[in-house]
């Protein structure tokens, strides 16, 4: 089963990167994706290959950022691709059966020509604005999700992506998402991470995030 949080890995050098994912599964995260931007395939391959060592002692999943044939080298749990990358449809003839394909997604046609393809969830958003990401799509907030899921009516993952903070979870929760991935909000505190997890196995314990501060 699809871990319902997934880190997006984030750091001013690639180093920096690898660093905040041993912290992530430190703390417990279920799902890293690696995410480098403006590198060699040779650097992000030696990346990849210390990611999956990290991730492989804490038993943690591993998804690949776009580079599906680094994703099978290093037996990465599988890729996500976004919106200019590869084909689905491609990646899928080069990777493992058991190696998973996720895909970025902006609106309901996005979705539904990922679903098309086969892939193994949908990545949809931005939920808000993010400095993460160059050349952001249009937001879509609680609203947009709750308009595309209740179009597409579909048994696929959609994790919700963009700007999540803590706060924010039960909002996007009530929209029928199955998930979310998150990078700032956990690289600023992965104690969060166990709260983040908390709420997204247990909906009725929502309301404690409403006001962090009540005495319980």
């Amino acid at each position: 089963m699809l871990p319902k949080l997934h880190y997006i890995s984030q750091g001013n050098t690639a180093k920096e990167h690898l660093k905040n994912i041993q912290k992530a599964c430190t703390s417990g995260i279920e799902l890293v994706q690696l995410r480098l931007k403006n590198l060699s395939e040779k650097k992000i391959l030696k990346m990849a290959e210390e990611a999956r060592e990290i991730t492989g002692h804490f038993q943690t999943r591993l998804i690949i950022n776009d580079h599906y044939k680094i994703a099978k080298k290093v037996k990465a749990d599988g890729v996500h691709l976004g919106k200019n990358d590869t084909s689905p449809t491609i990646a899928r003839k080069h990777l493992e059966p058991w190696q998973i394909i996720g895909g970025t997604a902006n609106t309901l046609e996005d979705c539904e020509a990922l679903i098309e393809k086969k892939i193994d969830y949908v990545g949809l958003g931005p939920f808000r604005f993010t400095t993460t990401k160059n050349n952001l799509s249009p937001l879509l907030g609680a609203n947009g999700y709750l308009t595309i899921l209740e179009a597409l009516q579909t048994d696929i993952p959609i994790i919700a992506i963009g700007g999540i903070t803590i706060q924010d979870v039960p909002e996007i929760l009530k929209t029928g998402v199955y998930g979310m991935a998150v990078s700032g909000e956990i690289t600023k505190n992965f104690n969060k991470i166990s709260q983040f997890n908390k709420l997204l196995n247990n909906p009725s314990e929502q309301e404690q995030v409403w006001n962090p501060n009540q005495k319980i």
